[in-house]
């Protein structure tokens, strides 16, 4: 019997808390996820920092706590401070640059409760603590961020990251872990230069892989190449119309019978209320999805409406992973 499909925790429970907050994931452990997100990006001083950009502005109150030390293109990176500066930062829901204004302006409010950016060490003890306090076996997904960025400043990002999950025992394919990176190249890199044992996932960008008039034969070629080094694709969901009728889910069964085909596992991104339209209901969306295509997992930031869209699929979560 295939097992059911995982639900993974996007950046935590981030439609209730502050997007990659300690308090985020917690609260995503405690709703049943299967696996939850970790992005990475790296400080002055080698720390891996949970954050989804290499800057700091639309998530934390840098500007006012440390001004002017922006770059020229009005940006504060990460790298540019070091980890004793970067827990000083209250963190928020993500705000958008342009206007101000929250980008899911139906959440949390950006103000009220002081939040803080944390390490992956930190996150990980929790995690890891969590699972033995509850009887869980919850997974981690970390992504590793803009290696190329990394790489003009002079550091290995992969290089640290994979020595930090090693020292917290996640090194082979039978861990709970998968490690997910949009660069081709650096998850080639992690496999034949590191060695590496654990599961890798390939991401897949926003902007879709075919148009009208695409080869299908062309994404059977892109599906063999990644089967060569990693585990799993992870396509976005705005990959094809998914709210159209048979047609809509017709690229999404190709893809995933391709990627099943080559041993990989596919976890699209990302599930959440602000995609549909007004008055549809997540939870019946995504169980339709699961119905329909057949894919292993799913990143969500409502993991305990992922968790009822999965049993209501006809699985239970927290199931033995899927290779």
């Amino acid at each position: 019997m295939p097992s059911p499909p995982i639900v993974i925790a996007h950046r935590g429970a981030s439609a209730y808390l502050p997007e990659h907050t300690l308090e985020a994931k917690a609260l995503a452990h405690a709703m049943g996820a299967d696996f939850i997100e970790q992005d990475l990006v790296l400080s002055r001083d080698d720390e891996i920092m949970v954050i989804h950009d290499v800057y700091l502005e639309t998530v934390t109150n840098v500007a006012s706590r440390f001004p002017g030390r922006n770059r020229e293109d009005g940006h504060y990176y990460a790298i540019d401070f070091d980890w004793a500066e970067l827990r000083q930062l209250d963190a928020h829901q993500r705000m958008d640059p342009e206007t101000g204004r929250a980008v899911y302006p139906d959440r949390h409010p950006p103000e009220g409760a002081t939040f803080r950016l944390h390490r992956l060490g930190d996150e990980l003890e929790l995690i890891q603590e969590l699972n033995r306090a509850k009887g869980k076996r919850v997974g981690i997904y970390p992504e590793i961020k803009n290696p190329a960025f990394h790489r003009r400043e002079g550091r290995d990002i992969s290089k640290r990251v994979l020595d930090v999950l090693n020292a917290y025992g996640y090194s082979g394919k039978n861990d709970r872990c998968y490690l997910q990176c949009f660069d081709p190249a650096e998850l080639k890199r992690i496999r034949s230069h590191y060695h590496s044992r654990l599961k890798l996932v390939q991401l897949l960008p926003e902007n879709p892989l075919w148009e009208p008039g695409f080869d299908p034969s062309t994404l059977g070629k892109i599906v063999s190449e990644i089967a060569q080094y990693a585990d799993g694709i992870g396509p976005p969901l705005t990959l094809s119309d998914t709210r159209a009728d048979e047609d809509g889910y017709s690229h999404w069964i190709s893809l995933t019978d391709l990627a099943h085909d080559r041993g990989l596992v596919v976890h699209p991104y990302t599930f959440k209320k602000e995609m549909l339209p007004e008055g549809a209901n997540l939870v019946a969306f995504t169980e339709n999805f699961l119905k329909r295509t057949g894919v292993d997992g799913f990143f969500t930031d409502y993991p305990d409406l992922g968790v009822r869209s999965v049993k209501r699929a006809g699985a239970s979560p927290n199931a033995p992973i899927r290779n």
